[in-house]
C-alpha cells in the first residue's frame, strides 16, 4: 500500500464519520489556538522590551563609577549592602580616567554623567523633573539621533534645550490636537502649534544652597536656599516614547554638557552623592557613561576596566535577567495552552477507539486479502496525522484571531485610559511558533492515536470476520 493510498483511505474513513471527526479536530483547534495565542503574548511583551532597549542602544552601554559599590544591591533598594563596599579606595574618575577609557579603540564615546533636578517654566505652566547634560557628539547615536521635532544641540556650549514628549505632557501642552488620547486630557492639555514651540525660551529653576546663609555668617536674614532661573532656547522635542519606555529613561529634558554644568545648583543632589564624594580618594566624577561601538566589545572593556580598579555596571547584564523570566512567563503559558491540546488528545484516543469498534469486521476483510498488522496500522496513524494537522493549521489561523482581537481591545482600552497614540502589538507570532505548533499538534495526535493504532493491529482476521 502507498502512501498516496494509505492518505487516501485515512480521508475516506475520517469523511464517513463527519460529525465525530468535527469534533475531534475542533478540539485540536482550540488546544492549538489557546497555546499559540497564549505563547504568542509572551513573545511579544519580549519583543517588546527587547526592541526598548535596542532602540536605546543600551545593550553596548556602560556605566563606570569610583568606588566598588555593589549594584545589584543598590538596584533592590538595599544601600546598606550596596555601600559595603564603598569603604574600598579606589582610582578616582577624573579627567585622566575619562582620557583613559576614550582611547580604548572599542570605545565610541565616553563622557561623566551629570543630571539633577530642576522645575522648568513655560506659558505660565510649571513642573518639576529632571536635567541631564550630554555633549553634541550624542547626536550621532541611538536613541538621539532621530528626533520627534526640531533638532538636536548644534555644540556644547549652545544655549538649548530638548523637551521629551513626557515631559511636554506634565506640561499639559500637546503637539497633535487629533492624538488619541482621553477625554480628560484633551480637555486639560492646551494645544500649541511645533512652530511656535521650537526656538521659543523656557526658563529652567534651580535651588542654591548659600553656606554662609546656613552657618549665620550673613546678616540679611534670608534662607540658605534661593532659586535661580535660567533662560534657554528650545531646540527640539524627543518623539513619543515606546509603550514599554518608562518617565525614568524617557522623562525629563536635556541640555548641552558645557551649557548645564554652567547652571548654578545645589551640588549634593543626594545623600548618596554625599557618601560616595566623602568615600573617594581624591576629587573626580560620580559617573561616566561609555558607549561601546559593538554588543561583542562589552566582555572585554569590562574586564579591562575591572583591572584598572573601577567598578562597571552594564544594563545588557540586567536583560539577561529578564530574559530569564520571560522564559519562565512563556513556560508557563505553554502549559496552559498544552493542558488543552492534551485534553483533545483524549477526544483523538476516542474516536479511533470507536472507528475501530465499528471496523472491526472492515479490517478483518483487509487482513484475510493479504494486508499485514503494519499496513493497519498505518491506516491508523494516518488518521490521528490528518487530524492533528488539520487541527493545528486551523489552531494556528484561530490563535492569530484570538491575538489580533485581544490587541485590539487592549490598545483601544489604553487610548481611553490616556496612552500612548501609535499602537501596540502585544502580540508576537513568529515562525519557530508556528512550525512548532504545527510540530506539536502532530506528535500529540500521533502518540494518541498510538493505542487505537496498534489495538487494531492486533485483531485476529477470523474473530473480526464472525464481527457483527
Amino acid at each position: 500500500m502507498s502512501l498516496f493510498d494509505l492518505l487516501r483511505f485515512s480521508l475516506e474513513n475520517l469523511r464517513r464519520t463527519k460529525l465525530r471527526t468535527l469534533l475531534t479536530t475542533l478540539g485540536v483547534i482550540i488546544g492549538i489556538g489557546a497555546l499559540v495565542s497564549m505563547v504568542s503574548f509572551g513573545a511579544g511583551l519580549q519583543r517588546n522590551v527587547t526592541e526598548t532597549f535596542a532602540a536605546n542602544d543600551l545593550f553596548t552601554t556602560l556605566r563606570v563609577f569610583p568606588v566598588k559599590m555593589k549594584i545589584e544591591e543598590a538596584l533592590s533598594g538595599n544601600l546598606a549592602g550596596a555601600m559595603d563596599g564603598m569603604q574600598q579606595k579606589t582610582r578616582a574618575l577624573d579627567d585622566s580616567a575619562l582620557a583613559l577609557i576614550a582611547a580604548m579603540p572599542e570605545v565610541a564615546i565616553v563622557f561623566p554623567e551629570n543630571t539633577f533636578p530642576v522645575r522648568v517654566r513655560f506659558l505660565g505652566r510649571e513642573t518639576n523633573t529632571t536635567l541631564r547634560c550630554l555633549p553634541a557628539a550624542m547626536g550621532a547615536y541611538k536613541p538621539y539621533d532621530k528626533m520627534g521635532w526640531g533638532a538636536f544641540f548644534t555644540s556644547d556650549s549652545a544655549h538649548e534645550v530638548i523637551l521629551s514628549y513626557y515631559t511636554l505632557g506634565q506640561l499639559h501642552l500637546s503637539l497633535d490636537p487629533a492624538e488619541k488620547d482621553s477625554a480628560e486630557t484633551r480637555r486639560t492639555h492646551r494645544h500649541i502649534p511645533v512652530d511656535s514651540l521650537i526656538g521659543a525660551e523656557i526658563e529652567v529653576i534651580t535651588s542654591v544652597f548659600d553656606l554662609g546663609q546656613a552657618l549665620g555668617l550673613s546678616s540679611n536674614g534670608q534662607a540658605p536656599f534661593s532659586e535661580r532661573v535660567t533662560r534657554l532656547r528650545i531646540a527640539g522635542i524627543r518623539p513619543k516614547p515606546h509603550a514599554f519606555s518608562s518617565p525614568q529613561t524617557e522623562g525629563g529634558i536635556l541640555a548641552p554638557m558645557v551649557t548645564g554644568k554652567k547652571i548654578p545648583r545645589f551640588v549634593f543632589t543626594s545623600m548618596w552623592n554625599m557618601l560616595s564624594r566623602r568615600n573617594q580618594a581624591t576629587e573626580g566624577y560620580d559617573v561616566l557613561y561609555v558607549r561601546l561601538k559593538k554588543l561583542s566589545d562589552l566582555g572585554p572593556v569590562r574586564k579591562r576596566l575591572q583591572a584598572l580598579n573601577f567598578s562597571v555596571f552594564a544594563l545588557a547584564d540586567q536583560f539577561d535577567e529578564i530574559r530569564r523570566g520571560f522564559l519562565m512567563i512563556d513556560m508557563a503559558l505553554g502549559a496552559v495552552g498544552a493542558i488543552a491540546l492534551i485534553v483533545a488528545s483524549l477526544g483523538i484516543i476516542n474516536t479511533m477507539v470507536m472507528s475501530i469498534l465499528e471496523r472491526t469486521r472492515e479490517i478483518g476483510v483487509m487482513k484475510a486479502v493479504g494486508a499485514s498488522g503494519r499496513q493497519i496500522q498505518s491506516i491508523f496513524f494516518f488518521e490521528a496525522g490528518v487530524i492533528g494537522v488539520l487541527g493545528g493549521c486551523l489552531g494556528v489561523a484561530l490563535g492569530w484571531l484570538v491575538s489580533r482581537l485581544a490587541n485590539w481591545i487592549a490598545n483601544i482600552w489604553m487610548a481611553r485610559q490616556g496612552g500612548a497614540g501609535a499602537e501596540i502589538d502585544f502580540f508576537y507570532l513568529p515562525i519557530w511558533l508556528i512550525v512548532g505548533a504545527l510540530l506539536f499538534s502532530l506528535l500529540v495526535s500521533l502518540l494518541a492515536g498510538w493505542y487505537p493504532a496498534a489495538r487494531a493491529s492486533r485483531i485476529n482476521p477470523v474473530e473480526a470476520l464472525r464481527h457483527d
